[in-house]
């Protein structure tokens, strides 16, 4: 009979690939946590990974994996099922998104609206979110970039272009519009792979079989605008950006390219459950008014050059 525990370890072992790792993760000593793996095999009757030098998951595994998601997102679903039914509505929904900051308003009217309800914010590169939905890690998703549908359902927050952020001094600044081919050999500040704007800037480089010179990646997307002001490089900024009350000394020019834009996503489920505290959100995040209000960022951007 397969323990929880087990199966649980074994979904941190499967998403780490690496056993020393997921010990530490896990609080457990290393032995312990291969004799674990090794009992799931045997009870299996096969290896769930392939073990030539790097410890990596074998389709057996993979396919155990999902089945594995599924069951424990079942049994949690079913645990919030009854604490919500017992806790007379009030409840706990978990949000994962690319970026909070175009989330902040909403959230903050929705907890003075639902003050009782618990709100479990996750970060989660959109690469992750299918995954988390459909093992019911997350509740609702947000991205800024298409996710795989199967199994899910989605509605369109807003759709808006996106810019180059650029420091006043910059030779381009005083342009209403720029091309790509003008970027090209530009020193460009970004977020790191699997991010939403590390995405569109590579696919549009490599539309025009080029290559962005990337001379600085940033964790915290935040942090973008102010080493763009800074004239450690350019970079792909959302038209939100140019919506604040905290300005920086730099400018956003639009980029002439249909392709340069976002369209930002609400995902969940599409055959579960949702509780009603993960409804109540669904609700107020798709009936924000997005075109005014979408969040608001931690620095902003004037418009283009000309009108500064």
């Amino acid at each position: 009979m397969m323990e929880l525990n087990a199966l649980r370890q074994f979904l941190v072992v499967a998403r780490l690939q690496h056993l020393s790792r997921a010990a530490d993760e896990l609080r457990v000593a290393q032995p312990s946590l291969s004799r674990t793996v090794a009992r799931l095999e045997a009870e299996l009757g096969t290896p769930l990974f392939d073990r030539g030098g790097r410890l990596t998951l074998n389709d057996a595994g993979r396919l155990f994996r999902e089945h594995v998601e599924r069951a424990l997102g079942e049994l949690d679903a079913g645990r919030r099922a009854v604490a919500e039914a017992t806790a007379e509505g009030a409840g706990t929904v978990r949000l994962a998104s690319e970026t909070f900051l175009t989330l902040t308003a909403p959230l903050a009217a929705f907890k003075r609206a639902h003050p009782a309800v618990e709100v479990e914010l996750n970060w989660s590169p959109a690469e992750d979110m299918a995954r988390r939905l459909r093992a019911q890690e997350v509740d609702l998703c947000v991205a800024s970039q298409p996710i795989p549908p199967n199994g899910l359902a989605s509605t369109q927050l807003f759709d808006e272009p996106v810019g180059v952020g650029m420091a006043t001094s910059h030779p381009l600044a005083r342009r209403d519009r720029v091309r790509i081919e003008e970027l090209a050999d530009e020193p460009f500040v970004s977020a790191r792979p699997g991010h939403w704007q590390r995405r569109l800037l590579d696919r549009l480089f490599a539309a025009r079989n080029r290559t962005p010179r990337i001379v600085c990646e940033v964790d915290e997307p935040s942090a973008i605008a102010d080493l763009i002001a800074a004239g450690l490089g350019i970079g792909l900024v959302p038209g939100f950006a140019r919506r604040t009350e905290v300005r920086v000394p730099a400018v956003w020019v639009a980029v002439d390219s249909l392709e340069c834009r976002r369209a930002v996503t609400l995902y969940w489920g599409a055959e579960r459950h949702l509780s009603g505290a993960a409804r109540l959100l669904r609700r107020a995040i798709a009936d924000w008014d997005w075109p005014g209000g979408a969040g608001r960022p931690a620095a902003g951007l004037t418009g283009s050059g000309a009108r500064r």
